[in-house]
Parts: structure tokens; C-alpha cells; sequence
């Protein structure tokens, strides 16, 4: 049994980081459309760590956090102005 080298194991982390980073950019970017209460923490966490890991995407990564928080504020804008989570699909 083989183990990896340091330089793949870094190669291997930096794109764990950099598919981190993408995935909290699209999940914010869905977050604003439908389900913001799981998309919004979901993307705010994923970007986050995107950053402790040293992502060489850092501009998505960033972007992820601000629409992850930027779903949250629209969530707490519509409970405030109709006092309920309502997700209609169809109909």
C-alpha cells in the first residue's frame, strides 16, 4: 500500500477548498430563489471553511458568504412582513 506524497495531499486539499468555495457560490446564488432557511447556512459554512483551507478561488468563496448571509436577511425580511415561511410549489 502506497501513500501519498505531501505535494498530493496538498493538491488533493486545495481543490477540496477550491470545489468548497464553487459550491458555496451556487448554493447562496439558489439560496436567494427557494429554500434560503437551508441554502443561506449551508453556503455561509462551506465559504467559511473555503477560506480556512486556503482556497485559490477566495473571490467565490467570498461571494458564497456574502449571498449565504444575504439569504438569511431576505428570510428575516419576509417573516417580518408576513409573519410565515410559506414555499409554494405549483398550484
Amino acid at each position: 500500500m502506497e501513500l501519498a506524497s505531501p505535494a498530493r495531499r496538498f493538491t488533493s486539499g486545495t481543490r477540496d477548498a477550491d470545489g468548497m468555495a464553487v459550491a458555496s457560490f451556487v448554493l447562496g446564488l439558489l439560496g436567494l430563489l427557494v429554500m434560503n432557511v437551508i441554502l443561506g447556512p449551508s453556503a455561509i459554512v462551506l465559504g467559511a471553511l473555503a477560506l480556512l483551507r486556503g482556497t485559490a478561488r477566495r473571490g467565490r468563496a467570498l461571494l458564497g458568504l456574502g449571498l449565504g448571509i444575504a439569504d438569511l436577511v431576505v428570510l428575516v425580511v419576509l417573516l417580518d412582513s408576513s409573519n410565515a415561511v410559506v414555499w409554494s410549489f405549483g398550484g
